[in-house]
């Protein structure tokens, strides 16, 4: 059986990431492609309130049960699109860990800090200032297959950019590149790398 590929999307909240997504699912036309979005993951949890260690925790096992879904996903042979905020170090080591390099199309979704801060206001789900605290943080490892800026850029434009691109991933991919970086070499992913991460 195939692995599947996997489309990567990081960028702050609000960077358009999950438009881009669904414009992706519309024009990709060689596989049949799912996508999965940590925002979805989040909503399945119980809507009591909860403690903010108790919360935290959550939040935690959440973010670790998306990484090892998007791997169970993608070696069965599923192709998928991946919309998450690497907002935190070790979500990305996370990521390298339990996702294969040589699968994955690594994607930077930027966004100019001002319409970061009119798409917060215009839409009214996200507390005033998250992307910003964000913006500094999702792209810190500074290395990507192919980026899009979604502030000169509509989420079609993004999408065609990275379809056109699939075919053509590099090798290494940044994915490659970062595991050799962050976790000293190529080697498979493990579950007991990923766990060293909690």
């Amino acid at each position: 059986m195939a692995v599947g590929r996997i489309i990567f999307l990081n960028g702050t909240s609000s960077s358009g990431k999950s438009s881009i997504a669904r414009e992706l699912l519309d024009i990709l036309d060689d596989g049949v492609f799912f996508h999965l979005a940590v925002d979805s993951f989040n909503a399945m949890r119980t809507k009591r309130n909860l403690a903010p260690e108790e919360l935290d925790a959550a939040l935690r096992r959440t973010r670790m049960g998306f990484h090892r879904s998007v791997a169970a996903m993608a070696e069965a042979g599923n192709d998928v699109v991946v919309d998450h905020v690497l907002s935190e170090p070790w979500r990305l080591i996370a990521c390298l860990s339990v996702l294969r390099p040589q699968d994955v199309l690594f994607v930077g979704v930027h966004c100019a800090p001002a319409e970061l801060a009119r798409r917060e206001r215009a839409r009214g789900d996200r507390p005033p200032g998250l992307a910003a605290l964000q913006y500094d943080v999702v792209h810190q490892h500074g290395d990507y297959d192919v980026e899009c800026d979604t502030s000169t850029a509509g989420p079609r434009e993004c999408a065609t950019l990275i379809k056109e691109f699939l075919p053509h991933r590099p090798t290494p991919t940044a994915f490659a590149r970062l595991r050799a970086r962050y976790l000293g070499g190529s080697r498979e992913p493990s579950v007991s790398e990923d766990e060293r991460t909690r």
